[in-house]
This record gives structure tokens, sequence and C-alpha cells, in this order.
């Protein structure tokens, strides 16, 4: 076994390595870029080194800088991670080369599931099911207008190198097809400096199942189960569980042998994952192979109680596997979800910034968390906005489903906006609970999960004013020198009436104001024209217990500084932000005069021109940002006055893009 490794990544993958080396009594050595100098794994690790600028292409892409930290520092092998350098053949070679051991498949390997259209002309030889499609060398948009009319409609079209649903675009027609091509060749270009294609037959409401497997040095090479990843928004997965529920065993016999069957393909050594699409009557073709650990192998370790970053360690070490296939047993169900800073009411626009608080649950024997930040740390603009993976394990389905619900609803983010309301509604959704999403389920009823403009109930609302006054009246007895003084009490009483207390808290861009009269849990409320009585009111630390109108009721809620979070009886999360009392009322907002980037990025594309009359939500530019294209769309009617970009224009957060001439 080694005794030093280096990591190449950062974030939450980092830290997992760290932890099973810090086990094993492994040495670690992380490298950071400049954005990362006080990250978590830099913290973590028993040493760290800069490599370079906040970019990627500055730092964690940089194979040269990387491999002379590993040889100063006596590292005697090298871990990737996922992402960034782990499917690199010029890097693994670099480190062979180097003597460094490479904490992944063989060069050879990579390369022959590196680019899709080669991998499936290699499955093709080797009995694994293939969708119907072109993978062919020839990229003239003509010949693949022609591939795609044999095809059939409606085709997937995918970047051959790569991953992670990026190039990847659905055409129904032949009409759409050339600028869908042109959208998705952009797209591969920005993320892996390839414009290849393939394209493929849509298989219609597919599911997304995988098989985890493992190959050593001596020959030996199995899977691990698999695990189902078919809700997916953009061809990006939110939610992964295993068992699939989807599967009896004669499928997974079958699905897990055509998985050996591919690695094999390739000598395959190391952790790996085959992917499938599976159509609904269980008909199942190889989709590609990623010769890496994946980001839901948590869940494959849940179920086998197997660390398997431990076993690509001894695996590069040259040990040989720990389990025969005979060997392998799963007990029980696991799901994992992937809280981001993100905004799902803005069409999932990435977020940055200070993590000001971070509430996550505690984790157990139930419960597990792998995450790359804390509360304090920022969430940069240069990576993946990764919070934390939240991995929860029972002993069936439904009973994982409900540690999962029970799991989110503690969490508490303060700064950047989260995925966490999304993923409760996700967690509680028809679809999930009963085990029925295909991978399109979510892009098409995307409004079934968002909340839109929805304002909380007055139940909701009182819940919250009550653990304010509960809270206040906490406050004001602890800060009282003399308990018995009378200027003690939090009863707001007064000579002649009783008193009344304003509660002010703000919903987004909605303030509420709440009348209050009585004290410790017991209280009359009102705002606008509905009103309750509460009693016997107990705030504890997730949950507040109360009469409300007679009824007694237990809502989950948390405080974390000036914010409250409160769930409704269908799980649905209310966040409200405590406000003062009395404040003057700021003018009404004008109509929109300008258009500007969301995020720091590069503009791609400019489909409007100075002059021209556009409508509301009319796209008039498209961006690329943290590998992805954003539209950017009219945010009214008018008459554009001026255009501050041009294609290839790399633009700052918040400038101004378009301007529009004042109304007539």
């Amino acid at each position: 076994m080694f005794d030093c490794i280096l990591i190449a990544n950062r974030g939450e993958i980092a830290c997992r390595v760290i932890r099973t080396c810090r086990r094993l009594g492994i040495r670690t050595v992380a490298v950071y870029s400049t954005a990362d100098a006080d990250a978590q794994h830099v913290r973590l690790a028993d040493e760290a080194w800069p490599i370079g600028g906040p970019r990627p292409a500055e730092s964690y892409l940089r194979g040269d800088a990387i491999i002379e930290v590993a040889l100063k520092t006596g590292a005697q092998a090298i871990h990737p991670g996922y992402g960034f350098l782990s499917e690199n053949t010029d890097f693994a070679r670099a480190c062979a080369a180097a003597g460094i051991a490479f904490i992944g498949p063989r060069p050879e390997s990579i390369d022959a599931m590196g680019s899709k259209a080669a991998a499936k002309a290699l499955m093709s030889t080797h009995a694994v099911p293939l969708v119907p499609g072109y993978h062919g060398d020839d990229q003239d948009p003509a010949r693949l207008a022609i591939e795609a009319a044999n095809t059939g409609f409606p085709l997937m079209i995918k970047a051959a190198s790569g991953g992670g649903g990026k190039g990847m675009r659905i055409c129904h027609d032949a009409a759409g097809f050339s600028d869908a091509l042109a959208s998705a060749q952009r797209e591969a270009a920005n993320a892996f400096g390839d414009t290849r294609v393939i394209l493929e037959r849509y298989v219609e409401h597919p599911r997304h199942i995988e098989f985890q497997v493992f190959g050593d040095t001596h020959g030996n090479l199995i899977h691990l189960n698999e695990r189902e990843c078919s809700a997916q928004r953009r061809y990006q997965k939110v939610l992964e569980e295993t068992p699939s529920p989807f599967l009896d065993a004669a499928r997974r016999e079958r699905m897990g042998a055509a998985a050996v069957a591919a690695a094999r393909a390739v000598d395959y050594v190391g952790a790996g994952t085959v992917e499938f699409i599976v159509a609904q009557d269980g008909e199942f073709f190889f989709m590609e192979m990623n010769t890496r650990l994946q980001v839901e192998h948590p869940v494959t370790e849940e179920t086998l109680g197997l660390d398997l970053v431990d076993w690509q360690l001894r695996v590069a070490a040259g040990e040989p596997l720990p389990l025969a296939q005979q060997d392998v047993h799963a007990q029980g169900h696991a799901i994992e979800v992937r809280l981001y800073a993100e905004d799902p009411e803005a069409n999932f626009l990435p977020g940055s910034g200070r993590l000001l608080a971070l509430n996550l649950p505690t984790p157990s024997r139930h419960v597990r968390l792998d995450g790359g930040v804390i509360g304090g740390d920022t969430v940069t603009i240069f990576y993946d906005p990764m919070i934390a993976k939240l991995i929860v394990h029972d002993r069936n389905r439904e009973q994982a489903l409900e540690r999962l619900r029970e799991a989110l609803s503690v969490i508490d983010i303060v700064g950047p906006k989260s995925n966490v309301g999304f993923l409760e509604r996700l967690a509680r959704h028809p679809v999930v609970v009963e085990g029925r999403i295909d991978t399109g389920y979510l892009d098409r009823h995307l409004e079934e999960f968002l909340t839109g403009d929805s304002v909380a109930g007055s139940t909701e609302l009182f819940a919250a004013a009550t653990a304010v006054l509960l809270a206040d009246e906490l406050a004001q007895q602890g800060a009282a020198a003399d308990p018995h003084s009378p200027w003690a009490s939090a009863d707001a009483w007064r000579i002649g009436h009783a008193g009344k207390r304003v509660v002010a808290l703000m919903e987004g861009d909605v303030r509420h104001e709440i009348d209050a009269h009585g004290h410790g849990g017991d209280y009359t409320l009102r705002s606008g024209d509905a009103g309750c009585t509460v009693a016997g009111a107990r705030l504890t630390a997730d949950v507040l217990s109360a009469r409300f109108d007679g009824q007694s009721r237990r809502l989950p809620l948390g405080m974390l500084g000036m914010r409250i979070r409160v769930h409704d009886e269908a799980g649905r999360r209310w966040n409200f932000e405590r406000a003062p009392a009395f404040a003057w009322a700021g003018a009404q907002g004008t109509t929109a005069r300008h258009l500007a980037a969301p995020m720091p990025g590069r503009i791609v594309l400019v489909r409007a021109a100075v002059g021209d009359v556009v409508e509301e939500g009319q796209e008039l530019l498209v961006m690329e940002a943290m590998k992805m294209e954003l539209a950017l769309k009219a945010p009214r009617a008018g008459t554009i006055e001026s255009i501050s970009a041009v294609q290839g224009d790399f633009v700052d957060a918040d400038a101004i893009l378009v301007r529009f001439a004042d109304p007539a």
C-alpha cells in the first residue's frame, strides 16, 4: 500500500479521498488554486501546495504542475477524483513516465471509452446491445443531416467526447436539425475542445441505469450492482438510488453481465461505470462508460458496506479485488441527492457567494454527508457549485425516502440560493415515490417541482411569527440582569390595555406585518383580514408545536439568524426573513430598461440588433458559463437602444448587455 498520495482535485471528492486515506494511515497532499487557498480540502490534507490561478486551466488542469508537486512531496500515487484530469490519457501517461501510480484505469482503456463513437464501435464487436444511430468519422454537416434522416426522428445529438450532459440535444424533426447540431457542437467545443458528435435514435421515456464495475491487474473483473439515475434535468442527475425499483433479478443479471463484458473489452482496471438506456419494455442499450469514480458512488457503498476509494487504492497498489462476484450481497436501499448553490426558480442558475450559515442534518447510521464546504466558506464562480451530497440508507425504499425527506427538512442555508426546496418536492412527488420517473420527466414537467410566485398560507405565516415571538421572549429573559424586574417581562404589558407587538416578515419581495397580543406561547395574531389564536406554543430545535384556533399542529420549523424556515403538511418549504417592524414603503419598481449578465461568462451568440422591436421573453443573446449555454431573454417588450457585447466577448456578472429605449 502507498505511504503518501496526492489528490489532483478539490472540494467534496478531495475531502472524501482524504477521509479514506486518514483511516488507512496514508499521508495526503492537496493542491489548490488561488481561489481555494482557504478551502476545506486544503485544511484537511496533511500538506497542500498552490498550483496556479482560479480558473481550472490555470490550476487543476495543469498536469505538469501537479506532477511537479507529487515529485517534490514524495507522493507515490495520484488520485484524480472525478472531472478535471480524471479521464485524461495524457495525464495518466505523464504520471507513469514520472514513476507515479495513477489511481485509475490504464490510459488505453480511457482512450477506448473516451470517444463515444469509438466505444460504441467496440461494444458492437462484444455483443453489448447498442441504440441504432451514426457513430462515424465523417462530420460534414451534410453527411450528418443524411444520417439523421436515416436514423429517424426523434434523435439525440451527443458530443463524441466528454459527458455530464454537455453537448447533448434532442431533435424532433429535420427542420430543427441544423440549429440543434450547431448548438451541441458549440457546447461540446467549450466543454471538451472537440466538436465531433454522434447521432442516436432517441428512446422515448427511457430510464438511466448504470452498473458499477471494478477490475484489478490480476484479471478479476466484477460488477457491484446497479444505480438508477433516471431523475435528471438537462441530462444532469439529481437523484440516484440502488437498487433500481425497475429491475428484477433476471434483468439485473443480464445487465450486469453486459456491463462486465463492456469493461472486459477494454481490459479494465479500477473503478468504472457502464451506463445503459433502458426502454419501458425492459430492453437496454449501452450508452457510455465513465472511466473513473462516479459522484453517486456512495449509494453503492452504503448498500454493500464497502469503501470504493479503499478498493481504488488497493487495486492501484497491485492488490487483487477483495471480493468475487458471488460474494457481492446488497442490504437495504440507499438514495443520494446533490445539494447545490443554484436557483431553481431562475432556470437553476448557478450561484456563488459566502455561506453565511449552513445547517445540515446530523450524520448517523442512516444519514451520510459528503461535503467540501462548511459555514463561512465561499462558493466560487470558477467551479461546480456543489455544497454537499446527502446520502440516506434504510431497510427498504419506502423507509429510505422517508429518511431523505426528514434529512432535507432540517437543512438551512443563508447566503447563495440553493436547490433544497426543489429536492424536497422531488422526494415527495408521486412519480419518484412510485418509482416511475424517466430521464425526461423533470424537463417536461418542471413546474410541478417549483413554487413559482406562490405565497405561504396563513398557518405557515402565523407559525413563523409565533417562533419569532417565542425567540424574542427567551432572548429578553436571558438578557435581564434581575429576573424579578418588571422590565424583564416579555409580555408587552401597557398601563390600561394589553400590549401589542408587530412582527414584520419578508417572504421574498412580499412584506407581511403581523399584530400580536399575548406572551408565553399564547397569542392572538392578525395579518390583514386573517387572524388566529395560538395556544400552548413550544419551539424545539426543529419543530414548532401549538394549537392554532384549537387545532393541535406539529410543524417542522427552524430559525437561523434572521431567517425562519417553515414546512407545511405537504412538505413544502417556506422561507421568511425578519424585517424591521416599522419601515417606509419603497417606491414601486419601474419597467426594466436593460438586460444584464446573470453571471460571468462568454457571449456565444447575439440574436438581436439595435433598433429591433422585441417581445417579452424573446431570446436576445446566448452566453456560455460554467460549461453551460444560457439563453438571455428580453425582460419586456420594447425597442433595443443599444447592445454592448459581441460574439466572443467575456462579460462580468451584472454587466449591462442590452438597453431598451424608453416607451414612447
